[in-house]
């Protein structure tokens, strides 16, 4: 499991697509995916925090941080763009991060309200994605509804039989371009 930091050394350019899609609106914003304890899906709306620390996000008390505290399995996804369909995605696991100094630092730079049951997690990076359409119909690069060229990077740490790493595909970096369906 690769923290943001490794991903982002390892591949600065696709890091740097997928911090501004997650913070196009000023502070992060994106939907977090995490497992119910019958093992299926919840979606919440997020505020992550992508520093040269890490990837964070500070979860009020509720199922999403219940979730996260039981089963640390997450999948971070970008706000949708207005001008474009362009997408980013993460996914791995959240640890909660316990050095109290690291939290309040953190906590000061983000502006944490000092009175709200919140805890901090990290969120280490197995798998990271980012999709740019063509121009298309509607004009420059990635605004239009064209054919998507997308970039994969998986952790290359991560063991073979994880999860996150497509049994079908063994590539640590992919680019591809593909026909839109």
């Amino acid at each position: 499991m690769a923290s943001w930091s490794e991903f982002a050394a390892d591949e600065p350019r696709l890091a740097d697509g997928i911090r501004v899609l997650m913070q196009q609106y000023g502070p992060g914003f994106g939907y977090l995916a995490t497992v119910r304890a019958d093992g299926g899906p919840r979606v919440h709306p997020v505020s992550p925090v992508i520093t040269d620390e890490g990837l964070f996000c500070f979860v009020v008390d509720s199922p999403k941080r219940r979730d996260l505290e039981r089963d640390g399995r997450y999948a971070l996804h970008s706000f949708p763009p207005e001008e474009s369909d362009d997408e980013a995605y993460v996914a791995g696991h959240a640890r909660p991060v316990t050095d109290p100094a690291r939290v309040a630092r953190l906590a000061r730079s983000h502006r944490a309200a000092p009175h709200v049951d919140w805890r901090l997690f990290e969120f280490t990076v197995d798998v990271a994605m980012l999709t740019r359409r063509d121009a298309g119909a509607a004009g420059g690069p990635g605004n239009g509804h064209g054919r998507p060229a997308v970039q994969v990077w998986l952790d290359p740490g991560a063991p073979a039989d994880a999860p996150a790493a497509d049994p079908a595909s063994r590539l640590r970096h992919h680019d591809a371009r593909r026909e839109a369906a």
